[in-house]
């Protein structure tokens, strides 16, 4: 669909706030869920192969080490007497109680076991102190924990959350419980939502700006906040139904845990911009008698992240780098791989600087660690399962193991299968091991026949015509289903639904087949994807909210560039073809100027620059452009208020709005499964 200007960037603002979901994200506490019944018709229980499955995985588990369980009720002080944080729209932001059922004590059969315990863990709910008088989290308020450090005359927040209304909530739940105390800073650890998005909830901008508060975050933490989700945002807000399950009912059988946290707070994101930047790779900074050293840590969890020490208080927070789960070395929603030896290389730096002498180590997700031993023990677990990871899988590669083979043949040591914190739940054994072949190989496994390989749906009829028909596939399926050989099923059955995608019968099957897969799974992400898959095939793509990606503060901190950028991935190049024009574009109030140039059907753009003969030259401020860029007013809003300045012909940049196409994350993940 080609859109006219005021569409063209409300269809950007639309985009980056993620605004069409899946149903499920919305869906409560499933009242059938403790009684065992499915939430959905279709939907089967544990099959026998999928329950001797899970009394091998249980048999395999360290059960006898509860430490985890101490440690995350260890200082609890108060929870609330409420479990929704509502929204300001009126919806619920954050639900709790969804989860009540897995505090019922029953072992549930379509959980894996080791999976159970970790979704058991993240039920922690309320305020806990870390460092007697010193230290505290608010914990289960979010994905992620909000840390408060008592400062000479206030707080001091790490974190704050995902949403304005989970971060205000659990401000004001402290203040309560400990008495109010004014927040003189807030460090950003990461550059990742969950991180960041809740800070209006804890300051104003006022304060910020007059630098009454300090915001202090890593270097490079701006740009790489803003343009993880855009470039490829829609296809990742697709996609990020699958990993993170949010159109799954919260039940035994759908969403129980997120890894990391429950699940992502659904209110408003904001970002306000920190006055306060750790360049160096270390660094040492005192806020209100507190002091703090900084280690800058790039290219680990993420682009832009740094861990802190308190050498006053021998605290050591380790920001998203060590929790209690393996990570994502390739997230399924999709982002660029990380760098796994270099994750545990910053593990290394930290354990040597810090964790010789660090009496606690706390973090954004998970419970604290105490003692110096149990800190390294766990320093050390998770500094040698990214290591291993990537030394083992290269040493496969070497020897000629593929991309599409190393899932099959990595594992790690016995000795870190035995250790908690270096299992799964987040990331997977499978898709971290393809990740760092991909990061060092590509993904072409070196045989010329996957070179150019047919896309599915081109392949799969000529399969299902050797194979004999649909008939013959089914019954082969059901076959394969009754006998618990699932991926064989999936096999065969895959191919026919993409052949045949209004087959009912073929997606049904294929349906129960991911299912079981689902409920033998570790990760959360590998569990939610196949389940979020069976939901599909049975009931098509459901609508509804989810938890926003972005919003209009952080469309308004774009870059200039960056937002020209995507402006290029929303040109329509067919409609393109064979049209030529230069524009200059000048942003007087912040002393910018870029070349816009449409030419071979592509859009580029270059900073800095002016052409001589433009064939027109636009020019407004950058203060008149963000309103646009959030889609609160249109670019001939801004002419018609005398904001825009040209010269040349305006037909250009009327061709150009003509050729941009809105996204929607609502295209098929699996064939046959968008409703009409």
């Amino acid at each position: 669909m080609k859109l006219k200007l005021p569409i063209l960037f409300s269809s950007l603002c639309l985009v980056l706030n993620s605004a069409v979901a899946a149903g499920g994200g919305a869906v409560l506490s499933d009242p059938n869920a403790a009684l065992g019944k499915h939430f959905h018709p279709q939907g089967n229980l544990p099959s026998d192969t999928t329950l001797k499955q899970r009394d091998v995985n249980k048999a395999s588990l360290p059960l006898d080490d509860t430490r985890d369980f101490d440690e995350a009720k260890r200082g609890f002080i108060a929870a609330p007497d409420y479990k929704q944080i509502m929204a300001e729209n009126g919806g619920v932001a954050w639900d709790m109680a969804s989860y009540d059922w897995l505090l019922d004590g029953k072992d549930f059969d379509s959980i894996h076991p080791s999976l159970q315990r970790q979704a058991v863990l993240n039920m922690a709910y309320g305020l806990f102190e870390v460092i007697p008088d010193k230290i505290y989290q608010v914990r289960g308020y979010d994905l992620a924990n909000i840390s408060f450090i008592k400062s000479d005359n206030g707080w001091i927040v790490f974190d704050p959350l995902t949403a304005k209304e989970t971060a205000a909530a659990a401000l004001k739940f402290i203040n309560e419980q400990l008495g109010e105390r004014p927040v003189v800073a807030v460090v950003y650890s990461h550059s990742h939502a969950d991180h960041f998005g809740g800070v209006r909830g804890v300051v104003d901008d006022a304060d910020v700006q007059s630098g009454k508060v300090k915001i202090i975050a890593p270097v490079g933490f701006m740009e790489n906040a803003v343009s993880e989700n855009v470039y490829a945002g829609n296809a990742m807000n697709r996609r990020l139904f699958f990993q993170y399950g949010v159109l799954l009912p919260r039940s035994p059988f759908g969403h129980v845990d997120q890894a990391i946290g429950k699940n992502t707070a659904a209110g408003n994101l904001g970002l306000i911009a920190p006055n306060t930047i750790i360049s160096q790779p270390y660094e040492t900074l005192t806020i209100d008698g507190v002091t703090m050293e900084f280690q800058n840590t790039p290219g680990t969890e993420a682009p832009a992240e740094m861990n802190t020490y308190f050498p006053q208080m021998k605290a050591f927070w380790a920001a998203e780098n060590i929790t209690g789960t393996v990570h994502n070395i390739y997230t399924l929603r999709g982002a660029l791989v990380r760098d796994a030896l270099q994750w545990s290389k910053g593990i290394n730096e930290a354990l040597y600087r810090y964790g010789t002498e660090a009496d606690v180590m706390f973090a954004s997700h998970s419970w604290p660690r105490w003692g110096n031993d149990r800190i390294q023990e766990i320093m050390r677990a998770q500094r040698d399962i990214y290591a291993n990871l990537n030394n083992e899988v290269l040493h496969l590669a070497n020897q000629g193991v593929t991309i599409n083979e190393i899932h099959n043949q990595y594992q790690p040591p016995k000795s870190l299968q035995q250790q908690w914190a270096a299992h799964s739940y987040h990331g997977s054994e499978a898709h971290n091991s393809r990740a760092v072949i991909n990061r060092y190989l590509g993904y072409w496994d070196g045989n010329p026949a996957t070179l150019i390989p047919l896309s599915p749906s081109e392949s799969a009829p000529l399969y299902v015509e050797m194979m004999g028909g649909s008939d013959k596939i089914i019954a082969k399926g059901q076959q394969l289903y009754d006998q618990g050989n699932y991926k064989l099923a999936q096999e065969i059955l895959n191919k026919l639904v993409y052949a045949e995608p209004a087959n009912r019968a073929a997606k049904d099957l294929l349906a129960d087949v991911f299912e079981q897969i689902g409920y033998q799974q570790e990760s959360t992400s590998v569990r939610n994807s196949f389940l979020a898959a069976a939901y599909e095939l049975r009931s098509g793509i459901p609508t509804g909210n989810i938890p926003k990606t972005t919003s209009a503060d952080l469309t308004k901190a774009m870059s200039t560039g960056l937002w020209l950028d995507f402006l290029g991935i929303m040109l329509d190049s067919k409609q393109a073809e064979g049209k030529e024009f230069i524009i200059n574009m000048l942003l007087p109030d912040v002393n910018e100027q870029y070349v816009v140039e449409l030419s071979n059907g592509t859009l580029t753009n270059i900073k800095g620059v002016q052409a001589k003969d433009p064939d027109l030259t636009l020019t407004i401020n950058r203060s008149d452009l963000e309103p646009v860029m959030m889609a609160a007013k249109s670019f001939e809003d801004q002419i018609k208020a005398g904001k825009v300045k040209h010269t040349g012909d305006l037909q250009h940049f009327k061709d150009l709005q003509s050729m941009m196409v809105v996204f929607t994350p609502d295209f098929e993940l699996m064939p046959g499964t968008k409703q009409p």
